[in-house]
């Protein structure tokens, strides 16, 4: 007999049918009569309730179904006669796959913190909590390349192991097969990497993007999505060592087509995800307002995870440039009170409470901030016309901040060259990026969306740690 998953069954697909059924218990209460198990495969946040006659099933041969053990149940799947399901199955027979010592499992009936679940994160996907965020995971991942492959994009996949520091701030991990306790150095002492497993230094990527704009110049229209890294020691809610990255390239895009395209990807799929787990994201809601009881009144969130959502992808993001963005944030009573941590003048990288501001506070919706100072953004993004800003866009989101930054690339040979000089990249470094524009260049555009802020921001989970399966940050690398 082929196993039929939970989801279907509840859908009572299989009613008076005999089925067999797989998965994991995750509680069992019962009395002399009658014994109620109730199982989860993981296909729902939903468990099926299998009810087992005493009769029967004696004790003995239910001692080993407990809470964590793998089991394998044949029986009727019949109408339940109580509440809080439609259906259940009737066990005809009830094998332990695998057990689970009661004394030992450590996730039992009460509540663990999302702290203590950090440390067995392998096992915190059993969780409702864990089990409704991966889900949502998959689904966006999935939607993610629906969208693309729709509009004819072309899937790249960029290296992991590069040469390049496409952000230009250094923060990488290096990537070697020297024997570290015994390093070839050249005359002058320096680490010769010309001995090294490719004859130069190398890194784990930050971003796919410049490889990118080399398909781009082929296909139009390309994107990646792999895993990227960080070397920023960082012990943050917000921030990971490995994360991955959506980074699209277009051709012949302009600022404006960019920042278009970017809204109308993170309206579908959010709506993609709020039509296939809408049930999870239903729990991850409510398991907020119940955060939220115990918050003072003035730091509750105005809007449930569903209306936030709902709101995101029915209404249209704002749109202001940078410098009034900062006249805002000057004229705001949170900056003339002196409540913001970190000053507001024009020419800082705006902070996190400042992006939140102007999203939460003043326009209370999405905003796409464009033309930033040249100074704080990378060499690629394309000078505009005033010679102090670059057509540059981010777009914040409510509770996060940033979730989505991207430009306009220079595309005038002598202007990139000048602004490589200005932060110290050698032109033989990125010779094959030049040459995209010596070689039939044009104007193009392409964004990054960091894929854990984007779940984060449709699961309502507040910590970073908690939307990747096994995340790496300073001092932590388990699993």
């Amino acid at each position: 007999m082929q196993r039929t998953k939970v989801k279907e069954l509840l859908t009572g697909a299989e009613e008076g049918k005999e089925v067999l059924l797989k998965g994991w218990v995750r509680t069992k209460r019962g009395n002399k009569f009658v014994n109620f198990i109730a199982v989860n495969d993981g296909s729902t946040i939903q468990n099926l309730q299998v009810v087992a006659d005493a009769e029967k099933f004696g004790d003995e041969a239910l001692k080993d179904v407990t809470t964590g053990a793998a089991v394998s149940i044949t029986g009727q799947l019949v109408a339940s006669q109580g509440k809080g399901q439609a259906f259940e199955i009737v066990a005809n027979t009830i094998e332990v796959v695998g057990k689970a010592d009661p004394e030992t499992y450590p996730l039992q009936k009460k509540a663990h913190s999302l702290e203590f679940l950090r440390e067995i994160a392998h096992l915190r996907f059993r969780t409702n909590t864990f089990g409704a965020v991966f889900r949502v995971r998959n689904t966006l991942a999935f939607a993610v390349h629906k969208f693309f492959n729709e509009k004819g994009f072309v899937y790249m996949h960029t290296p992991i192991i590069t040469a390049s520091d496409a952000e230009g701030a250094g923060e990488m991990f290096h990537v070697t097969n020297f024997d570290l306790d015994n390093l070839p150095r050249t005359e002058d002492g320096k680490i010769n990497y010309e001995e090294d497993f490719f004859g130069k230094a190398t890194n784990l990527t930050v971003s796919g993007q410049l490889e990118g704009e080399l398909a781009a110049m082929a296909f139009s229209d390309i994107y990646t999505f792999g895993p990227t890294f960080r070397a920023e020691n960082s012990n943050t809610a917000r921030h990971l060592a490995e994360f991955w990255m959506i980074e699209p390239e277009m051709a012949f895009y302009d600022l404006k087509m960019n920042a278009d395209l970017a809204e109308e990807f993170i309206k579908y799929i959010i709506r993609y995800a709020l039509e296939h787990n809408r049930e999870d994201i239903e729990f991850l809601g409510q398991r907020l307002v119940e955060e939220d009881k115990a918050k003072p009144q003035n730091e509750r969130q105005e809007m449930t995870l569903l209306e936030k959502l709902e709101f995101v992808v029915n209404n249209n993001f704002e749109r202001v440039t940078y410098t009034e963005a900062v006249d805002i944030l000057m004229n705001s009573p949170a900056y003339k009170k002196k409540k913001f941590q970190y000053d507001v003048s024009w020419g800082i990288d705006l902070q996190s409470e400042h992006e939140r501001y102007l999203v939460e506070k003043h326009f209370k919706k999405p905003v796409i901030v464009t033309d930033y100072p040249k100074d704080i953004k990378a060499f690629y993004m394309r000078l505009n016309d005033d010679g102090k800003t670059v057509a540059a866009m981010d777009i914040l989101a409510p509770g996060i901040g940033e979730i989505v930054g991207g430009s306009q690339r220079e595309e005038r040979m002598e202007l990139l060259v000048e602004r490589m000089k200005g932060v110290g990249i050698e032109e033989e470094d990125l010779w094959w990026y030049l040459d995209t524009r010596r070689f039939g260049g044009c104007p193009h555009a392409g964004f990054g969306l960091g894929f854990e802020r984007m779940v984060q921001f449709v699961t309502g989970m507040g910590n970073i740690r908690d939307v990747i399966p096994f995340p790496r940050t300073p001092g932590n690398a388990e699993f």
